[in-house]
């Protein structure tokens, strides 16, 4: 500007602000950088090296920057298995003489299998043993989790998510062989490599336990304050917010938070698409 060659600032009294805009390069983008290996270029706002950006800092999550990772629950966030699940521990209740309410039912959702057994067996009108209940509600799930549809823009996301180079990891209340038994006819889920399921010998409680989200975010090798989490259910929030994690909650339903919110509830998935889309600069 006019003049602008005869003003001077002293180190000293020059404030200079920088928005890091997270592009596609990924974590492990990052890392290449670091190595001084070949990498396609970026524009210069937008590259980050070892001096400019630090997956391990701990700021404040900013939704003009893409995630470390993103998070995601399974039942009833990637796969529309809840009301299937509900249904198994309604009809294995009535068997045994209780009938268990909306309210109830919704206590259970994104809990591990044996703590929603241990909790029924709680309600029912004389003891049972939670393997009897099982035994009853175990095949009626499964009878119906084969029928179990994606969830509204589930696979774009995760596809998205993957075509980035984004880390993810499922963090399900699952055991191994149910998630392996619910995702077979879901080829797409394969592309989440990083998995923490229900019965992990690494995890000794589950959700709304902070444990599987912070352990998912370690084993990716970041903090969870720099994670998405995506959750639907009252347990996985409260877990993934005691984390740490910026959270989204799938509400099937309303208006959407704002998106600082946090958590920031919204009706569908296709929302935190266009969000995460938005960040790539």
């Amino acid at each position: 500007s006019a003049g602008g060659s005869n003003t001077r600032c002293s180190c000293s009294t020059l404030s200079i602000v920088v928005l890091a805009s997270v592009t596609a390069e990924t974590r492990h983008s990052a890392t290449r950088l670091r190595s001084g290996t070949d990498l396609n270029p970026v524009r210069l706002s937008n590259r980050r090296t070892a001096e400019a950006f630090d997956w391990n800092q701990t700021p404040v999550i900013a939704l003009t920057a893409s995630p470390a990772a993103c998070l995601f629950d399974l039942d009833g966030l990637l796969l529309d298995t809840e009301p299937l699940h509900g249904r198994g521990w309604a009809e294995a209740a009535d068997h045994f003489g209780a009938r268990l309410s909306e309210e109830q039912l919704l206590q259970l959702r994104g809990r591990r299998r044996q703590d929603c057994a241990q909790q029924v067996v709680d309600w029912l009108p004389e003891r049972v043993s939670s393997d009897a209940l099982l035994k009853v509600q175990q095949p009626i799930v499964r009878a119906l989790l084969a029928k179990a549809h994606p969830m509204p823009h589930a696979q774009a996301l995760v596809e998205h998510c993957a075509s980035r180079g984004i880390p993810m990891a499922l963090v399900t209340s699952s055991s191994r062989e149910a998630v392996a038994f619910k995702a077979a006819p879901h080829p797409w889920l394969e592309l989440i490599e990083r998995r923490i399921y229900g019965d992990d010998p690494e995890l000794r409680v589950g959700k709304p336990d902070p444990a599987p989200f912070a352990l998912a975010a370690d084993r990716l090798g970041v903090l969870p304050q720099n994670c998405w989490a995506l959750e639907d259910s009252r347990a996985g929030t409260a877990s993934a917010l005691a984390a740490g994690c910026k959270v989204w909650v799938l509400t099937n339903g309303g208006a959407a938070d704002a998106i600082d919110n946090n958590p920031c509830r919204v009706p569908d998935l296709g929302h935190v698409l266009r969000q995460l889309i938005s960040t790539a600069g």
